[in-house]
């Protein structure tokens, strides 16, 4: 029975001493180790080997980014409005011989100074801004917590203000405000687009004049080039008719010249003279109250003779 007890011992021993010495540090962790109470090079990820008894690990940290969350508070600002926030906070360990030895907590060290921060950060502002400059605020936290944390191996790397609640007669009024805006934006939409309506309809009706404007003009254009066409046709026309009357005066006279030349035609344009001359005085009579008479009335025969004369002459020159 002592066979087996002493051998048992003795592998047990063997454990516990493996056990002691070895270690397998996971990656993205680092330990802190202390020899006889002394600090000594932290071991990174892998397998290392400790003398047992002697060397212990002190610390285990890990390289991750911790996330944790900055309790709510209450914070006054700058126009005396109280106001609850909390947020969340983003930290890495850096140094681990800071971290185990700079303080005995450093996630409730940092999470205390943001709290303590972002009072001091709210209260130099007024309540409308609390909102609107919220990445101002977080730029604020993360820079005054990240120096105050470096003695304590710990880099803050952001912080994000999650929520701010106001007090029920802040929101009531503040709700009272937005639907006024609201309405005061609904109406200057309107007069807006009333305004532009007015100057679309201004636009329109302009637009319609200076049409009518052109078609009138270029209905006047129209009329005045068909009138100077109709001029031209008619002055054209009457150009044609003096023409057509000249060749038909030169026709008849050429055929009076011809009827002449043959035999017993003096006698007849002696006649056909003498009677339109006889005519044109009864005409005369006729249209007016007043007459004129040529003194050689009574030759009437020396008349047709001058006027017979007055034909030869035509004829003889005629071709």
């Amino acid at each position: 029975m002592m066979g087996l007890i002493i051998p048992a011992l003795l592998a047990l021993a063997v454990i516990t001493l493996l056990f002691m010495t070895v270690r397998i540090v996971p990656q993205r962790q680092i330990y802190v180790v202390e020899r006889l109470g002394k600090y000594r090079p932290p071991l990174e990820a892998g397998l290392h080997i400790l003398m047992p008894f002697i060397d212990r690990v002190a610390y285990r940290h890990s390289l991750k980014e911790i996330v944790r969350d900055v309790p709510r508070q209450s914070c006054i600002t700058k126009d005396n409005i109280e106001v609850s926030v909390d947020g969340v906070m983003y930290l890495q360990v850096v140094d681990a011989k800071a971290a185990s030895y700079g303080v005995d907590d450093y996630v409730m060290a940092s999470q205390q100074l943001a709290q303590t921060t972002l009072r001091s950060v709210i209260g130099k502002i007024d309540l409308d801004k609390t909102f609107e400059e919220r990445g101002e605020i977080n730029m604020e936290v993360v820079k005054a917590v990240d120096e105050a944390a470096q003695p304590w191996g710990v880099k803050v790397l952001r912080y994000e203000v999650a929520d701010i609640n106001l007090p029920a007669s802040i929101k009531d009024a503040m709700e009272k405000q937005v639907r006024a805006e609201r309405e005061r934006r609904a109406v200057v939409a309107e007069s807006e687009g009333d305004r532009q309506a007015a100057i679309n309809r201004s636009e329109g009706d302009r637009q319609a004049a200076i049409n009518r404007s052109e078609g009138e003009k270029q209905e006047m254009i129209n009329i005045s080039e068909g009138e100077k066409l109709k001029q031209i046709n008619e002055a054209e026309g009457r150009a044609r008719q003096i023409e057509l009357l000249a060749q038909a005066t030169a026709t008849g006279l050429r055929e009076v010249a011809l009827a002449v030349k043959e035999d017993g035609g003096d006698e007849a344009v002696s006649l056909r003279i003498a009677e339109q001359y006889v005519a044109a005085f009864e005409k005369l009579a006729k249209e007016s109250t007043t007459l004129l008479l040529p003194s050689n009335l009574s030759d009437v025969g020396g008349t047709v003779a001058g006027l017979q004369k007055i034909l030869k002459k035509i004829d003889a020159t005629a071709p």
